[in-house]
């Protein structure tokens, strides 16, 4: 091997499929992390790709978006595995053997949480009269290790419950503002909706890292995803009050959002609390930390959502119709990365979302980290103009996607595109839009983008009716679910080959190494 043969092979080249756990195949009405989830592994494996990358796995509340999770450190009960848990004898055979007729298309949340939620009290009650010893030393030792964020989250959601679900802004005041002595009472008081709460993260992170592990062995690796702010209705507002702006009952003095963009013409008004940054680095952001460590021991790289909110974020005040009525605020910019990097060390496996409103500061911050950015392939042919988003233009560190959960499947934006966008798509692309989906795939795989990333749905050719979520809407989102048969040996194999043409392939990379 000549000295640019080895210049070239020490440079790998990632791919891989975004899709959520959700919307996994499973008899339960939502994807979850049993053999389907395990099936798809072993289609990427097939496939020859080296990423999976998923959304954000908080357990979610009022409209079932993963970017509004109870907790940012929680996993998300509605995909735990009721075929696991029957393996693990927490479930018997005849605790399953009537599942509604849940619909394969799709996840309906309703109904879903309902049937779910019934299995995992069951399974809670089957372990506190467990004889498996070593499973209650597991889950004893897991209560121990995270403590930090479990018990808030554990004593939180069971406050809720007692509160029939409402928001902490409307529960009894002695529970909203807790000292030492209340809290001790409620954990008491709450005790065995406490220890529920406990098992059923528990069993969470069992199975996930349990999967992780089997992607791993694989040579796959996973990207999280985790939003910027947290919801206003979560444990780690109620718990670390003054780490956000809240006035004296609890409440946003101003929310987060983004102003008038590509996505919406009235800005996104998103409506969680603002960070008191001046209190987080009074602390040398060990929430921030904390935060990433635990989510990079369930990933192997991390996006951070809208991570331009670090350089400065859109401050709305509170009550606002809109995100319109808003300013730019300075945030924390390098401090909160330079005391990640401290505790964590350098090289972190970040992955910066920069879309939207972009600046030199922003990109100065991301490539003061050298994390990789974004890049939207619709997005360089929204018009004809000249486009960051054009293949030709992009730095090696990036990461191209046909397109992200929040845009239209490729199929479907090709179909709605005006004729002058769709005509330089063929141009650029030297195709007839018959087979769009593949076009952009290929286009994403032969850019100089050291990381290519694509939707299932694209993979599969799906139109619209199979999009993840529309920004601004607040409701049908995050329901879209495949079929197992979909993922077939040939179109593995059709992947594959594209992989190994633009020199992405699992192979090589292993062959590399």
């Amino acid at each position: 091997m000549n000295i640019q043969e080895k210049k070239l092979a020490v440079r790998p080249r990632y791919s891989g499929i975004l899709v959520h756990p959700t919307s996994f195949p499973s008899r339960f009405g939502i994807g979850d992390l049993g053999q389907n989830a395990y099936d798809f592994i072993d289609f990427l494996y097939a496939a020859g790709q080296t990423l999976w990358q998923c959304l954000p796995l908080g357990p979610t509340g009022f409209g079932d978006s993963p970017y509004q999770a109870f907790s940012a450190f929680a996993g998300q009960p509605l995909i735990i595995s009721p075929d696991l848990l029957q393996k693990d004898g927490l479930l018997t055979e005849s605790d399953l053997a009537e599942v509604p007729a849940f619909s394969v298309y799709t996840v309906d949340y309703g109904p879903v949480i309902a049937f779910k939620t019934g299995l995992l009290h069951k399974a809670f009650d089957n372990f506190l009269i467990s004889e498996d010893k070593a499973l209650t030393r597991a889950f004893h030792r897991f209560c121990r290790e995270e403590k930090s964020w479990l018990e808030d989250y554990a004593l939180f959601m069971s406050l809720k419950d007692l509160h029939k679900g409402k928001s902490w802004h409307e529960w009894d005041e002695n529970y909203q503002f807790m000292d030492a002595r209340g809290r001790k009472a409620a954990l008491t008081q709450l005790k065995d909706s406490v220890a529920y709460y406990q098992f059923i993260q528990f069993i969470f992170f069992r199975q996930w890292h349990a999967l992780k592990s089997y992607a791993n062995q694989k040579g796959i690796s996973i990207i999280g995803d985790i939003p910027i702010f947290v919801s206003p209705d979560s444990a780690d507002v109620w718990a670390n009050q003054s780490l956000f702006k809240l006035d004296s009952k609890g409440f946003p003095t101003a929310v987060a959002g983004v102003p008038p963009d590509y996505f919406s013409a009235t800005g996104q008004l998103w409506g969680n609390p603002l960070y008191n940054w001046p209190e987080h680095k009074k602390t040398g952001y060990a929430w921030w930390i904390a935060r990433i460590r635990q989510q990079l021991q369930l990933c192997d790289y991390l996006r951070i959502d809208h991570f331009r909110g670090f350089e400065a974020y859109w401050s709305v005040p509170y009550g606002e119709e809109t995100a319109i009525n808003g300013k730019w605020i300075k945030g924390p910019g390098a401090s909160l990365f330079r005391a990640i990097e401290k505790e964590l060390g350098k090289g972190l496996p970040i992955f910066a979302e920069d879309l939207g409103i972009i600046t030199p500061q922003v990109e100065k911050l991301r490539d003061t980290f050298h994390f990789p950015g974004m890049k939207v392939l619709q997005f360089a042919f929204n018009d004809t103009a000249e486009s960051a988003f054009l293949p030709y233009l992009y730095p090696e560190n990036c990461i191209c996607y046909t397109g992200t959960h929040d845009n239209d499947t490729t199929v479907g934006w090709y179909q709605t595109a005006s004729e002058e966008c769709r005509d330089k798509v063929r141009r650029y692309m030297n195709c007839n839009g018959s087979n769009i989906h593949w076009d952009f795939i290929r286009t994403a795989l032969g850019s100089t983008a050291r990381y290519a990333v694509f939707p299932l749905q694209d993979l599969l050719g799906y139109g619209s009716d199979c999009r993840m979520n529309t920004p601004g809407v607040a409701s049908g989102n995050w329901a879209w679910r495949y079929e197992a048969s979909k993922l077939t040996p040939e179109l593995a194999a059709a992947l594959k080959k594209t992989c190994e043409i633009y020199g992405r392939d699992r192979a090589r990379m292993e062959d590399d190494e």
